[in-house]
């Protein structure tokens, strides 16, 4: 079978490398173009197209699908299908009709839940006890396509997005292969559009922490935005007035207390316990604003909290 294979961030590469490691002819890989990161805005090529330069894969970065142009390659290169996975472009509807078998998205939630581009962290954010991987069958909605198959996650307490991501990438990938081997004999089942909720991008502004919440839904947003943007706070201790201090990682404590939303009421050689709006939260790991990402232990020898806010 010819297939063009698009997609963008790491999510996307274990599909790619099992398609690529098959029976299966790759004819292109299409990304996003390169864009520019970190504090030298240094041009940088995304994973996908890591991976399909070194194993000698063409790649295709359009700025969109648009343009007359680059409609006129995508026919030139006769797809049989047209898997996606995290591309972060909308397809054209001539795009989504090229193909034989159409185009496939490879969707990390159990859809109708989670439309949209942040699926995995609003699991988490959301308490969510299970998610997934749905392969759909693309349409010119936001995630509204029939789907193929799809396949259950457990979230365990500990998950944070990026372990998440992980997981749900080599599922994804099995999951992507099961249904191409099975085409066209699938039968696809219509979401129940009544059930549906979007899972609207991250934004920076969201990661700030707000310590009326309880500590079981600050947790939540903390694992939700590990590795990114990370869950911060601007704290005040004995050798800094108004810093920014990031919670990369924490703990609920079970136990209650008096002492105001904010309020350090524990800091020793091993804990920092915050009290929340119900409920404790013990730091593990942080990151000072300008410093790397510590233990407790080690931050906790440098530093004596006095507030988060």
């Amino acid at each position: 079978m010819r297939i063009i294979f698009a997609g963008t961030p790491d999510f996307a590469v274990p599909a790619l490398s099992k398609i690529h490691n098959s029976n299966h002819q790759v004819v292109a890989v299409y990304c996003q173009p390169d864009r520019p990161k970190g504090r030298g805005k240094v041009l940088t090529s995304c994973a996908v197209k890591n991976f399909a330069l070194e194993n000698n894969l063409d790649v295709i970065q359009p700025e969109n699908f648009s343009n007359e142009q680059n409609l006129k390659k995508l026919i030139s290169l006769e797809p049989d299908i047209i898997i996606v996975a995290a591309y972060g472009q909308i397809l054209s509807k001539e795009a989504l009709n090229l193909p034989k078998f159409g185009c496939l998205n490879i969707h990390a939630s159990l859809l109708p839940r989670w439309r949209g581009a942040a699926p995995i962290e609003r699991a988490i954010l959301s308490g969510d006890k299970e998610t997934g991987i749905s392969i759909m069958q693309m349409n010119e909605g936001l995630d509204t396509g029939d789907i193929l198959l799809s396949r259950k996650q457990n979230i365990a307490n500990s998950e944070t997005a990026g372990s998440l991501t992980e997981s749900l990438s080599i599922m994804g990938a099995d999951l992507i292969m099961e249904t191409i081997e099975q085409l066209p004999e699938l039968d696809a089942r219509t979401q129940d559009h009544t059930k549906a909720n979007y899972a609207k991008k991250i934004l920076k502004n969201e990661s700030r922490i707000d310590w009326n919440q309880s500590a079981e839904n600050i947790n939540q947003m903390i694992r939700a935005f590990n590795p990114r943007p990370i869950a911060q706070s601007n704290a005040e201790a004995k050798e800094f007035k108004d810093k920014v201090l990031r919670i990369v990682e924490a703990e609920v404590i079970l136990s209650q207390t008096s002492k105001p939303p904010g309020t350090v009421i524990e800091q020793n050689k091993q804990v920092c316990h915050i009290a929340t709006g119900y409920g404790i939260l013990s730091l593990k790991r942080v990151q000072l604003a300008g410093k790397n990402i510590v233990s407790i232990k080690d931050f906790n020898n440098a530093y004596q909290l006095t507030k988060l806010k």
